[in-house]
């Protein structure tokens, strides 16, 4: 098991930073990202499914997402489960498709959106911080039964503090890059 410590912790941490990037997606920059609904799912014969498995979701610009259901008896589902998403605009069905279409964003909704964006990273370092602590508690628990000695535990938690720091290096890096991309005009 601790052998294998530094590389799990680092498979761990690494999750982390995708999930950080996954939740990225969901919001909302300069630019409509279909992602944006990823959340989203639909009362398909009984069974709630994502929204990405019933239909064809396109941004067709900047503003614009239109999303073509796969079956037209589905129209209906999928604009009140838009509508009860609250993702900030009001679906348009024309019969054919459901097309959202979002206003420009302000200052003020770019301002929350980098705030959740911050939000976002903080969680992402937290789960790294617990991925830390399972680790650095890996290594006291082989130190009291005697599995390491005394400088290899030392050794091993400032080689974990340091993938901590590391890690968290990266989501800030991220995040900042985010945050650029959201704040742009």
């Amino acid at each position: 098991m601790i052998t294998t410590l530094n590389q799990d912790t680092i498979t761990t941490m690494q999750a982390g930073i995708e999930a950080l990037k996954r939740d990225y997606k969901t919001l909302r920059t300069g630019k409509v990202n279909p992602a944006i609904l990823d959340n989203i799912t639909v009362d398909y014969y009984g069974t709630d499914t994502e929204l990405s498995k019933v239909a064809t979701i396109i941004a067709n610009d900047a503003t614009t997402i239109t999303i073509s259901p796969w079956e037209k008896n589905l129209l209906k589902d999928i604009e009140q489960a838009i509508s009860t998403a609250n993702i900030g605009v009001n679906p348009n069905n024309n019969g054919e498709s459901v097309v959202l279409y979002f206003p420009p964003m302000t200052v003020e909704q770019r301002h929350l959106s980098a705030k959740s964006a911050k939000a976002m990273t903080d969680h992402a370092k937290v789960s790294i911080r617990n991925n830390r602590k399972h680790a650095n508690d890996i290594i006291k628990q082989a130190l009291k039964d005697k599995n390491i000695t005394e400088d290899d535990s030392k050794q091993k938690q400032e080689d974990i503090q340091k993938l901590t720091d590391k890690f968290n290096t990266k989501a800030d890096e991220i995040f900042n890059t985010k945050e650029a991309e959201i704040l742009k005009v």
